[in-house]
């Protein structure tokens, strides 16, 4: 007899648009303050003399700090939901941009890239939830267009570090704080109404989940390898994809940073059509092809040439971010009523996974060279295998 099961939710007002957009547009704020951590590594290099490591470590403060506060933070918010906790999270990236925009010692970069991590923290737990209810019931969608905001944050800031950061200097990324905080403005107001329509909902049943607890361990455990490998992978592009192209191919910064615009850009689209696909065929099929469908174009990036090369970068960025929108709405339907915490486990997971893969991947890059890095990183969607592991569900 099959294991799938059909999953109902109760019936939910219709879907606030306007709240959806508010939420993906602080996530692309919050975002692009945090993308230019990375975006700005070689301008950091150079001023105060980092190798590999150092710039590694980096990326493992701020990620693993986001990593070890967002579950913890999501069970909080399910027992009592604060959503205008929203504007307190971003308040907390707009320090750590500054101190890194005026640091002139290597530890208070370190203390930069904490505040932002600290930032994500209490940002994405209780803007996924936020997210959620304003969804109607289209939760795929939802979740994309909320992680849409981000993944184009993330793109743009490369650029924004490429014609304003780098022309002008460090210093200047003092100004992207103004954006910050007219986010912060933007989420009291969005927290403000979260806060409205769950105390006009009430106290509501909270549904069982249709899986037995160790089925449920399972299927967690799986969705969070399979993130682990997906962020491995984000990891490798997103802290030295750079440093790979200029010395792969001489581009000079800026030149090295369009093109990882490309690869963001293309995990931005991805994002999108996961969750609209998701909503159609089920996120299941989706994480199936996500994860394994890069596999022939990561093995063959490291021996391409440079236009090649730009353009397997958008497939990969396309087809890999499609998994993470399915995974987060599967594991939310796998327990129900734990919103916060799923989001904490995930989108913690991710960047905690993220840091620590950026400073092994540092490592062995200081070791072995850069491009080796790609060589031994274009075999992780095997995982992908794992998959099978996963329950069937079928929506009515």
């Amino acid at each position: 007899m099959s294991e799938a099961t059909s999953i109902r939710g109760p019936a939910i007002p219709a879907t606030a648009w306007t709240v959806l957009i508010a939420i993906s547009l602080c996530h692309m704020v919050n975002d692009i303050m945090q993308s230019m951590l990375a975006a700005i590594y070689p301008l950091l290099q150079q001023e105060f003399t980092l190798s590999y490591w150092q710039i590694g470590l980096m990326t493992f403060a701020f990620q693993v700090t986001a990593s070890l506060l967002q579950p913890l933070v999501g069970m909080v918010t399910d027992r009592k939901p604060m959503p205008r906790s929203l504007s307190v999270g971003m308040a907390s990236t707009v320090c750590g941009v500054l101190l890194l925009a005026l640091a002139h010692e290597y530890w208070v970069l370190l203390a930069g890239a904490m505040l932002i991590g600290v930032g994500s923290a209490v940002f994405h737990p209780e803007s996924s939830r936020v997210a959620r209810i304003a969804s109607g019931g289209r939760f795929g969608t939802a979740q994309s267009l909320f992680q849409l905001g981000g993944n184009f944050g993330q793109a743009l800031g490369p650029l924004l570090a490429a014609f304003i950061v780098v022309p002008l200097g460090r210093p200047s990324v003092a100004i992207f704080s103004i954006m910050a905080m007219i986010g912060s403005a933007a989420l009291w107001q969005v927290g403000s109404w979260a806060e409205g329509r769950r105390k006009a909902a009430g106290a509501r049943a909270v549904p069982a989940s249709p899986y037995s607890r160790q089925r449920v361990i399972v299927a967690i455990v799986v969705l969070a390898l399979l993130t682990f490998t997906k962020n491995i992978y984000t990891a490798s592009l997103s802290s030295y994809y750079t440093f790979f192209l200029i010395e792969k191919f001489g581009l000079n910064t800026q030149q090295a940073q369009l093109m990882l615009f490309l690869f963001l850009g293309g995990m931005a689209g991805g994002v999108m059509l996961g969750g609209l696909i998701g909503d159609r065929v089920g996120p299941l099929k989706v994480i199936w092809f996500s994860i394994l469908g890069i596999l022939p174009f990561t093995l063959a990036l490291p021996y391409v040439g440079l236009a090649a090369t730009g353009v397997l970068t958008v497939v990969i960025g396309l087809i890999l971010a499609s998994a993470f929108p399915a995974i987060v709405v599967f594991a939310q339907e796998l327990v129900p009523g734990r919103t916060g915490m799923i989001a904490g486990i995930f989108f913690g997971f991710a960047f905690g996974m993220g840091g620590i893969a950026a400073a092994v991947l540092g490592v062995i890059a200081d070791a072995r060279g850069i491009e080796y890095v790609y060589r031994i990183c274009a075999y992780l969607p095997l995982m992908g295998l794992l998959t099978i592991f996963l329950p069937r569900m079928r929506r009515m």
